[in-house]
């Protein structure tokens, strides 16, 4: 079901929603906005700024609303409990699942109880331009980008939890008709949208954290925001006029989503790029060798998903990778990897570099090969598998921009991928432009120079011994 952005002035007055010279309202391009009723102005020096909105802190939608909603609702929280897996986010997205689905019968369910969000989300869109909400065609439109690996994770973590959410409320008495079965049961589709709204409209509060916040996640985005979004002494969530701004009736309200974002990030999340607020940076995946005898111990002992971030701030090309200088060592250059007997029973990864324990310290491998015997190696290899790999992703940018494509694509998708693989293509080409520099200059270290010499020495014993055991004679 959908409701008419008119009706929103009923459900705001009816939840004690308050509206103060401004409206929501269709904007062109944008969907829904947020414009002024009148000319607004906050002075210079002021210190209280018009404020333009209140939500009561009831209707925020956080970990902590939802905890307290369980209260009311012991079927929900029986369905919550069910849940072995929990984070703030899935508890709110189950939530608005539940909600959805009992706004969506026309016959009173037996489980559950109703929350002024049933309503709301129906004046919600039912598709956000976020890439997990594009058609297949149109995903394919991000290969070779950052966005591509990481789309189709979202999507195989978003299949998950709705399956375990199936199997989880399989049993319970009442979910399985009011989510599975009848005339409207949950699709995958359901969860990708509700997924899509929370990232697209989640607001980071100073108290609350977190949270999803009604009519204020209608304004939209802009690089010169007229507004700001706080909580009071109530801890009700306001929308004031930004400082030394002012607005004409009928002009557009605006919010700023983030300056720091990258390009990726703001279309993963927001389903837009705003070249003139985002961020020069993307983040690839970076694994282990695969011949490497140690990858599956790096990878245990490292305990996070390894990444490459490579970053332009203030025209300096910067990259850091915490697991690429653990990647680059090995035995022979002081590593050693522990399995330690605990007196549980259990087993314990301990890491030692040159026989100390730095099993607590494997993001910090950078500053550890600075005790190497040969600092400058350490840091000539690491640049080399940094260099590889973003060359290996430019490489496939490029190849990709060849690939056929249906005529008929959905036009806004089509631009902002290719806006996104112009952003990443110039970025990758100047980063590597810079690593080959720094390459050299370490290959005409004297730290190298000695390193290799001493490696030519070595080989050269080797054969030499080699020749002297061929022309023994042991008959």
């Amino acid at each position: 079901m959908s409701l008419p952005i008119e009706d929103l002035p009923a459900w705001s007055h009816l939840n004690d929603v308050s509206f103060s010279n401004v409206k929501v309202t269709n904007t062109e391009g944008k969907g829904y906005g947020v414009l002024s009723q009148t000319d607004l102005t906050a002075a210079e020096g002021t210190t209280e700024t018009p404020i333009l909105l209140t939500v009561p802190h009831n209707l925020v939608l956080n970990a902590a609303a939802v905890e307290e909603h369980a209260k009311e609702d012991k079927d929900f929280r029986q369905l919550l409990e069910a849940l072995e897996l929990r984070s703030a986010r899935t508890d709110i997205l189950l939530f608005l699942l539940v909600q959805t689905a009992r706004a969506s019968r026309t016959s009173h369910p037996s489980v559950g109880v109703s929350n002024p969000w049933a309503e709301y989300l129906q004046f919600l869109p039912k598709t956000v331009s976020v890439p997990t909400m594009w058609p297949e065609q149109e995903r394919l439109l991000l290969r070779g980008t950052s966005l591509w690996s990481a789309v189709d994770a979202k999507l195989r973590a978003l299949s998950s939890e709705l399956q375990t959410i199936h199997e989880a409320s399989s049993g319970i008495p009442g979910w399985d008709e009011l989510l599975w079965e009848g005339n409207n049961p949950v699709f995958f589709s359901d969860w990708v949208r509700l997924d899509a709204l929370y990232r697209s409209r989640c607001l980071e509060l100073p108290r609350s954290g977190e949270s999803m916040v009604p009519c204020i996640d209608m304004i939209n985005h802009s690089s010169s925001a007229t507004a700001y979004y706080d909580e009071n002494s109530k801890d009700e969530v306001v929308l004031r006029l930004r400082p030394r701004s002012s607005i004409s009736g009928g002009e557009e309200v605006t919010i700023s989503y983030g300056d720091n974002k990258s390009a990726a990030e703001m279309l993963f999340s927001y389903g837009f790029i705003d070249t003139t607020s985002t961020a020069e940076s993307l983040v690839l995946p970076l694994m282990p060798f695969a011949d490497d005898p140690l990858a599956k111990a790096k990878l245990v002992a490292f305990g996070k998903a390894p990444k490459l971030h490579v970053a332009r701030e203030n025209g300096t090309i910067r990259w850091e990778s915490e697991f690429a200088h653990l990647k680059c060592v090995n035995e022979e250059d002081g590593l050693e990897f522990r399995v330690l007997q605990e007196t549980d029973g259990g087993r314990q990864l301990r890491v030692f570099w040159k026989d100390e324990d730095v099993t607590d310290r494997t993001a910090e491998f950078e500053e550890l090969n600075k005790s190497h015997d040969f600092p400058a190696v350490m840091r000539l290899r690491t640049v080399v598998v940094v260099e590889e790999c973003l060359q290996a992703q430019l490489d496939w940018l490029e190849e990709s921009q060849h690939d056929e494509r249906p005529s008929e694509l959905d036009q806004d998708c089509v631009r902002s991928a290719t806006l996104l693989r112009q952003i990443e293509a110039a970025l990758l080409r100047d980063t590597l432009t810079q690593l080959e520099q720094e390459k050299n200059s370490l290959l005409a270290s004297e730290n190298v120079v000695a390193y290799l010499g001493s490696m030519e020495t070595a080989s050269l014993d080797l054969a030499g011994a080699e020749a002297s055991n061929e022309d023994e004679d042991f008959s």
